[in-house]
């Protein structure tokens, strides 16, 4: 579902003016430097490197072949020496996949001692990197740049975060959603244009009626129930609030042939997302709760209340975070009420049912508990409280001319003050800069109620998604005041009419 062998190649520019040997140190240098790459330990793919690139036809033939290569995420490209730029024209022009300008030179130091015009005819990038940069922003081509050098320790975690970003460009074309149902009925924020989305996303967003997919459901064998409610058991505390036992594991029992029966319509159509409505349940029992929590923590994207565009988000942040060493977690997520009491100013977070057990702090329990919302028997489902520590909340919202990406930096704060009566996964969290702040600017920008949640990236690699997609974005972080966000609000306005 989530793990994927993707690679980045290493493109490096030059011309023949200084004969051979230019072009063998050149080829060397390029060498050492993919080589001590992917010795770092640092990136989370493999950099192929490529022969080094003196014309017009070399150049259009590589990213040709990058297109065509389905393992290949992106091309990074460094200009060792002077590299006219009117040969990189048709090949950029060609070039469908992401971008990394890696301004960068072999030597850290120059060597005042030896230095002669050998040395810098053949070691002048800042040279040709300016010439490579400025035929790129011409044609108005989207890409990364990255400046400094190669086996510095914060270039090469810049690079690794980067390729996360590419991955979720290469992906987001990859996004099938499925819409079991439609949208919950007069809700405005979660509707938006699906022909669209799949133009600058390349998200397919089919719908089904519930009773297809509960046909599943209802052909899941007590056999397959039962094998999976005892996983359920020996996974999750159990928390019985009074109910006899055997009911108890009756109500688990249908989530469990949810959980399976959903998985194996995803499966066999071929969908990575999954959205549902708690006013469509023809056909099943419960709402689904505890079988959502675990497709989405095997990386399926989920939306509440038909919220296909949070479900894609989801899917595609599970995507970008696959692979991470000791991840946090990814989740659904929504708002739900406010602590404005001094000092302890936040949003308390949660949904009916499905939250990600990956945002976990504690070991998830099994709770069943009545619930008004679709009018059928108590549903199963995880609770937990989260983890602490900061993260992004994102939401995609259609203006109706255009997507809007709004990204929040927030922190997860410890809950320490028990809530025994809420039978629902939650998470507290402070936006920045702060309560007051972060929500009038959330508001401002049209942000949902629904969010893609994630410990695990930055404001900053989201935020080049959405740049790679060509869609708006805005930030709402630590140095966010209403006046200047207002007038960016309105400059955007212009921008992207």
């Amino acid at each position: 579902m989530i793990n994927k062998q993707y690679k980045f190649w290493f493109a490096t520019g030059s011309q023949d003016l200084y004969g051979d040997e230019c072009l063998r140190e050149v080829a060397d240098h390029s060498k050492i430097i993919v080589e001590n790459l992917n010795k770092s330990n640092k990136l989370p793919f493999e950099v192929i490197l490529k022969p080094t690139l003196i014309d017009n036809k070399s150049i259009r033939e590589l990213f040709n072949a990058a297109n065509a290569d389905e393992n290949c995420a992106g091309v990074i490209t460094w200009m060792h020496t002077f590299s006219p730029a009117k040969s990189w024209i048709l090949g950029l022009q060609e070039y469908r996949k992401p971008l990394l300008h890696l301004h960068t030179q072999f030597n850290e130091a120059i060597q005042y001692d030896t230095i002669d015009m050998d040395f810098m005819n053949t070691n002048q990038s800042a040279h040709g990197d300016r010439e490579f940069g400025h035929i790129v922003s011409r044609m108005g081509i989207e890409r990364k740049v990255i400046v400094g050098h190669w086996g510095d320790e914060d270039v090469q975690e810049r690079i690794a975060s980067w390729m996360r970003t590419a991955i979720g460009v290469i992906e987001s074309s990859h996004i099938r959603v499925l819409r079991v149902g439609d949208n919950m009925r007069n809700v405005a924020v979660t509707e938006g244009d699906k022909v669209e989305a799949h133009i600058k996303f390349g998200w397919e967003i089919d719908s089904y009626n519930i009773t297809d997919i509960a046909e599943y459901v209802q052909a899941v064998s007590k056999e397959d129930i039962d094998a999976l409610v005892e996983e359920y058991y020996n996974t999750y505390d159990l928390i019985y609030d009074e109910r006899d036992e055997e009911e108890f594991r009756k109500h688990v029992a249908v989530q469990a042939a949810i959980e399976i029966g959903f998985e194996r319509f995803l499966k066999e159509k071929n969908y990575h997302a999954i959205v549902t409505n708690f006013e469509m349940l023809s056909g099943l029992d419960q709402l689904p709760g505890l079988a959502i929590q675990r497709l989405m923590e095997k990386g399926y994207g989920f939306g509440g209340e038909g919220d296909w565009k949070t479900a894609a988000m989801v899917r595609l942040m599970k995507i970008m975070t696959s692979g991470m060493e000791n991840p946090k977690g990814t989740s659904f997520m929504e708002d739900y009420t406010y602590s404005f009491t001094p000092g302890k100013e936040g949003i308390l977070q949660s949904h009916m049912l499905e939250v990600c057990p990956s945002i976990a702090n504690v070991k998830p329990a099994i709770r069943v508990k009545p619930l008004s919302m679709g009018k059928r028997e108590d549903p199963a489902r995880l609770v937990f409280t989260s983890k602490k520590g900061k993260g992004i909340a994102a939401s995609l919202v259609d203006l109706g001319n255009r997507f809007r990406l709004i990204i929040n930096e927030v922190e997860c704060l410890e809950q320490d003050t028990p809530m025994p009566n809420l039978p629902v996964a939650t998470a507290f969290w402070r936006p920045e800069p702060n309560l007051s702040v972060g929500a009038e600017a959330w508001i401002l920008a049209g942000g949902a109620h629904h969010t893609a949640f994630t410990y695990d990236l930055t404001a900053e690699q989201l935020g080049d998604w959405a740049t790679a997609m060509g869609i708006e974005v805005v930030y709402i972080d630590k140095n966010t005041n209403i006046k200047d966000f207002k007038n960016e609000l309105r400059w955007n306005e212009i921008a992207y009419r």
